[in-house]
């Protein structure tokens, strides 16, 4: 049996929490590394313990003392703050799971990359943000990068032994999120309780609430630009409420490949970590005369603008996706904190997205200036409103 080490770079969020429930069912199969979170000290020091991982990183450092205390006689290394999650996300490793949430992710990703590891991607903020420097990052290093967004990860599987250059078309599938049959008037009145309510899948409060714009979509679009170089023109995405199509591609013969699969992240994160091969989960089989009928819609940018300014902002370019994607998070957690309506979230971003124009980034570190000053015009925009 081969033993192959592993790093999760954000253990105890919702992706980090399906990997390892699989690493849990086959444990002689792997070796932990090393496991990050960025303020769950304690719960970071029971999963390495429960892992036997060689180190555990927390990025609050006032959450250090937690964490070394709660490790006290495992003989597990601790570290906290942000370059103590690059070097974790540096070490050597078969498989990096990169999963923290946002551009905070971006430079451990980064560092992954530049190691040439093979890198299972989930945070889709990284790609967004700096996807040119990071496609340059990988060709450069020879790292490979795995898609573990159930879409990406779909389309991965769909294009397997297939030419970019045969595809006629790429399509994402959306589940719509909560308010996808909500009319101009009830989206206005939308609180974030119920927009953290997702009907098909379990996924953070931020996460959710793009899911509910259709951020998420647009933010997915704009990564899949990068991942598969078929061009902007032949992506699209279309409304699936069932969420059992996760992406299709459309061959130039006419034929359609489409991977489907339950509403549970643990399936593409399986096919990350099993490839090129195969693994067993827990997850139910697929019984469709059960779910009975399967249905699409196009999305209606009308209601939900996002996908609208996604396709823009790549279109534009350079660093665009990286102004939006800031300005995206920002004004989705004044929505969470109650500062905002849902409706407002798109009209902000398109805001910070008209006066703010940077040049386009040629390293990491112009990525995190434009994120930065991307941010504090979107705080600006919406302290003065």
């Amino acid at each position: 049996m081969t033993v192959r080490s592993i790093s999760i770079l954000g253990a105890t969020g919702s992706i980090g929490s399906s990997t390892l429930d699989l690493l849990r069912r086959e444990p002689d199969r792997w070796r932990v590394v090393a496991l990050t979170a960025h303020t769950s000290a304690l719960e970071l020091a029971r999963l390495a313990r429960e892992f036997r991982a060689e180190l555990a990183v927390i990025a609050d450092e006032a959450r250090l003392p937690d964490l070394r205390e709660a490790l006290a006689g495992s003989g597990i290394a601790a570290a906290a703050g942000a370059g103590a999650l690059v070097e974790a996300a540096a070490r050597p490793a078969d498989l990096v799971i990169a999963a923290i949430v946002g551009c905070a992710g971006l430079a451990p990703t980064m560092a992954a990359i530049a190691q040439g590891r093979t890198v299972g991607l989930a945070n889709k903020e990284a790609l967004v943000s700096a996807g040119e420097v990071m496609t340059a990052a990988v060709a450069r290093s020879g790292a490979t990068l795995l898609p573990v967004d159930s879409e990406h990860n779909a389309i991965f599987q769909c294009l397997a032994g297939n030419e970019p250059a045969h595809v006629r078309w790429i399509t994402l599938t959306a589940s719509g999120g909560p308010f996808r049959d909500w009319t101009a008037e009830q989206l206005a009145a939308a609180t974030p309780a119920q927009a953290v309510k997702h009907p098909n899948w379990d996924m953070g409060a931020k996460i959710s609430v793009d899911s509910a714009t259709m951020f998420n979509k647009g933010l997915e679009l704009i990564e899949a630009w990068h991942l598969f170089p078929v061009g902007l023109e032949r992506l699209r995405i279309i409304v699936h409420p069932q969420s059992i199509i996760h992406s299709m591609v459309e061959y130039r013969d006419g034929s359609t490949l489409a991977q489907l699969g339950p509403s549970d992240m643990r399936v593409p994160i399986a096919s990350v970590l099993a490839w090129p091969q195969r693994m067993d989960t827990p997850c139910a089989p697929l019984d469709l005369a059960a779910i009975g009928e399967l249905t699409f819609r196009a999305p209606d940018e009308e209601r939900f603008p996002a996908t609208r300014l996604c396709r823009e902002a790549a279109q534009a370019g350079g660093a665009m996706p990286a102004v939006l994607n800031a300005a995206n998070e920002v004004a989705a957690a004044g929505f969470l904190a109650g500062q905002i309506g849902v409706t407002r979230i798109a009209a902000y971003v398109e805001d910070v997205l008209s006066c703010y124009a940077p040049a386009a980034p040629g390293s990491l570190d112009d990525v995190v200036a434009v994120d930065a000053e991307a941010r504090l015009r979107a705080r600006a925009l919406m302290e003065s409103a």
